[in-house]
């Protein structure tokens, strides 16, 4: 079953881009959290995304927000991703797509592609905002959006 807004997110563990355990208790409830699903690092579309973020990511700071990107790619594939393009903000290795299954994204493209979806909580670990499109211009954008709504 999807999450959908109003929806508590999952508590999960998985490995970050250094080989650190990010556990989503240590933000998730603590603080708003945009988490965006993507389907494969250097992809151009997903390139194209995360940059985005990257290029905002003062602004979700400013907002008291964290940037989490999740795909099904390993922690040494996010490392040079995250190295090429100076990415600010935690990448998450979900090779057995776990974590995808949780939070309910289904592939795209005729079951081909890993969805891309993003989600925005708020500090009290809610979805409040959810968008689901493989156009990767739009995500950044709306997400944050959703987090003024919430200021």
């Amino acid at each position: 079953m999807a999450l959908e807004k109003g929806d508590q997110i999952p508590e999960f563990e998985l490995k970050d881009q250094h080989g650190n355990t990010f556990n989503s208790d240590e933000i998730i409830g603590q603080k708003p959290a945009v988490i965006y699903f993507y389907p494969k690092d250097f992809t151009p579309g997903c390139t194209k995304e995360a940059c985005n973020f990257r290029d905002s990511y003062e602004d979700f700071q400013e907002l008291g927000a964290e940037v989490i990107g999740i795909s099904n790619d390993s922690e040494k594939s996010h490392a040079k991703f995250s190295k090429k393009y100076k990415l600010p903000f935690v990448l998450l290795a979900d090779e057995k797509g776990k974590v995808r299954k949780k939070f309910g994204i289904k592939k795209s493209l005729l079951g081909l592609v890993p969805g891309r979806e993003t989600f925005v909580i708020d500090d009290k670990g809610e979805v409040v905002f959810k968008f689901n499109s493989l156009d990767a211009s739009k995500h950044k954008q709306k997400a944050l959006k959703a987090l003024k709504k919430l200021q």
